[in-house]
């Protein structure tokens, strides 16, 4: 949700500033450097929510392709960071998190598009700020421009050897994107609930966020848990699907793929829609608690 046409200093309806009050008709509190409490996140949250519902269409799509290409560019690097690497499962794969948190530090600082953060736009529905169309027809366009941004990418990435670049790393793609592709359904859904829960969280850590450094913590942390922990993140797998047929086109199957990226596409709004979104929407932004901060 921080993503978006405005990059890293995005700002609330009217211009806001990060600390300024948010539809409440109190006075905007000092501005400071401590993060913003949950409940101003949670108002944040909303606005950024309508803008991005109501943004023209074009820029919302080069945006979400801007996306793709940033998530894509983050899972090649972890993949390089985790090739042969001797220092355990552990380390390594919270090495390769951390490394793969470049693709979502991008997306927060430079401006993008990206669906699994945009999930939290459902807090504005949830309050009746935009309507369950202009909902949808934000994921969709956000969902296919990151696809593309995926795809462009991967064969950009081709184009340039990245998969030669060290030994292990092209082995690396081809088998996370096998293991990717044959998870069961149940499976699959889950980590992809989990990993939105996680994204999500970190987008609303760096909502609250006072400085570029502020938000590169926000987004590292909880990205870095999720590759660690195995989960999945719908986008990220386009790329990797992507680059894995690049390097061997008889990687993966087309069937399994697809069902593998259906199951993580609804986990990821699970996750991210009513584990993040619906939770704190409940929680600061119900009508009984509308205005209570």
């Amino acid at each position: 949700m921080v993503e978006g046409d405005r990059g890293a200093g995005d700002r609330g309806a009217g211009d806001r500033g990060a600390g300024e009050s948010v539809n409440t008709g109190r006075a905007a509190p000092t501005h400071g450097i401590d993060a913003l409490p949950p409940a101003e996140i949670a108002h944040r949250a909303e606005e950024v929510g309508v803008r991005k519902a109501r943004g023209d269409l074009l820029s919302t799509f080069l945006l979400a392709v801007l996306a793709g290409a940033f998530i894509t560019l983050g899972a090649m690097l972890c993949f390089v960071v985790m090739a042969e690497s001797g220092l355990g499962a552990g380390p390594t794969r919270l090495l390769g998190g951390l490394s793969f948190s470049l693709g979502l530090v991008l997306v927060v600082l430079a401006g993008a598009e990206l669906f699994t953060g945009n999930n939290l736009i459902a807090m504005a529905w949830a309050s009746g700020r935009i309507g369950g169309v202009e909902l949808v027809r934000s994921w969709i366009v956000v969902y296919l421009g990151n696809v593309i941004g995926c795809g462009v990418t991967a064969v950009l990435l081709k184009l340039a050897g990245a998969a030669s670049i060290a030994p292990g790393v092209a082995e690396g793609v081809l088998s996370a994107a096998r293991a990717k592709s044959s998870l069961p359904w149940v499976e699959a859904l889950s980590r992809g609930v989990l990993c939105n829960a996680l994204v999500c969280l970190a987008i609303w850590i760096a909502l609250g966020a006072r400085s570029a450094t502020d938000k590169v913590i926000a987004v590292a942390i909880p990205v870095a848990a999720f590759v660690a922990l195995g989960f999945e993140h719908v986008i990220a797998n386009w790329g990797i699907f992507a680059l894995a047929r690049l390097i061997d086109p008889q990687a993966i199957e087309t069937g399994p793929a697809m069902t593998a990226l259906a199951a993580v596409t609804v986990g990821n709004v699970i996750g991210g829609t009513l584990l993040v979104g619906a939770v704190y929407w409940l929680i600061y932004l119900r009508p009984q608690r509308r205005g209570a901060r």
